[in-house]
């Protein structure tokens, strides 16, 4: 897990520092570096201002009674996109920008949610997440047990 994780990030700043050589060959060096400065500080102050109005969401949803799921992962991607865009480069600053994208985070939380769904399924584990009215997987091994709790102490049982 960690050597995929240096390969991966090895990659992409491998790729980074081509696509940043190949855009200053192409116009300017000071162009390049205004360009990086630019969407460094136009993505931190929009992950900024998202990030506010997501702290809003989740304690409007705490002060309602609601678990604010739905808006802590819309605050971690945004989160990770602020991190992509204080990052020096053309990929890491598309990435972070599709992040703050509201369309594209709730793309992201549907795949998410459907792949943490599956894991969990596969565990015999069915979480509350499911929309009002979804069925309940079928699973072989359930059973559905009818009984009756009878205190002896208190009355008698009755035939």
């Amino acid at each position: 897990m960690l050597f995929r994780l240096f390969l991966l990030f090895s990659l992409v700043m491998l790729v980074e520092l081509v696509l940043l050589v190949q855009i200053a060959e192409a116009t300017s060096t000071t162009t390049t570096i205004v360009l990086v400065l630019a969407t460094g500080v136009i993505g931190v102050w929009l992950a900024r201002w998202q990030g506010w109005q997501t702290v809003r969401r989740i304690q409007r949803d705490l002060s309602e009674g609601k678990l604010p799921g739905d808006a802590l992962l819309d605050g971690l991607m945004i989160l990770i996109a602020g991190a992509l865009l204080l990052t020096p480069g053309v990929l890491t600053d598309v990435v972070g920008f599709a992040l703050l994208v509201p369309v594209t985070r709730r793309g992201i939380k549907r795949g998410m949610r459907r792949r943490l769904s599956a894991r969990l399924h596969m565990r015999g584990f069915r979480g509350p997440w499911r929309r009002s009215g979804e069925a309940d997987p079928p699973f072989e091994h359930d059973k559905v047990i009818d009984a009756r709790l009878i205190d002896s102490e208190k009355e008698p049982p009755q035939s």
